[in-house]
């Protein structure tokens, strides 16, 4: 558990070089919203992604959101997304282990799995909203846990366009 908090860490302090053109955080989160959360999905959230949102609840870099909490940030809310994704009258409901945290900017949605935590963490897995899976291997597993989707889905592919104090490459 030690090396994921000191892993947490190293990623925020990475993240925390981009310049303020770039990015945006969230406010800490102090109370309990997180764990209410849990209750009322029935899943427990991985030790990452609570520890990250405990710092920082939300973050955009070079227009990759990850959602906060509440809509104190950006106004959108985690917990909403959550509910409108999992309703039983849109086109292709996802399952209810699959927590949408970052949307594309095409109704997609990079989601924690959450049927497979373990040790603290769980995979991330692309949801296309648009695509009707036969089973739920179908579902694209893009990094192995949350703290691998921000080095390469936030951090790495802004490097690829953007030094950390803004400038383009």
């Amino acid at each position: 558990m030690k090396d994921l908090i000191k892993e947490c860490d190293e990623l925020i302090i990475e993240l925390q070089k981009f310049d303020e053109s770039l990015i945006s955080f969230g406010e800490a989160i102090d109370d309990d919203r997180l764990e209410i959360f849990e209750d009322r999905i029935k899943f427990q959230l991985p030790t990452d992604f609570k520890y990250l949102y405990k710092k920082h609840n939300g973050i955009v870099l070079s227009g990759t959101e990850i959602y906060g909490i509440d809509k104190k940030f950006r106004g959108l809310s985690l917990d909403e997304v959550y509910e409108f994704e999992h309703n039983d009258e849109i086109f292709n409901k996802m399952p209810n282990e699959f927590l949408p945290f970052s949307p594309d900017g095409r109704g997609n949605h990079y989601c924690l799995n959450l049927s497979k935590l373990k040790n603290g963490i769980c995979p991330v897995v692309f949801w296309q909203h648009d695509f009707i899976y036969e089973n739920l291997l179908e579902v694209e597993e893009c990094n192995k846990d949350f703290l691998g989707w921000i080095k390469e889905v936030m951090i790495d592919w802004t490097l690829e366009d953007y030094n950390y104090d803004g400038s383009e490459k």
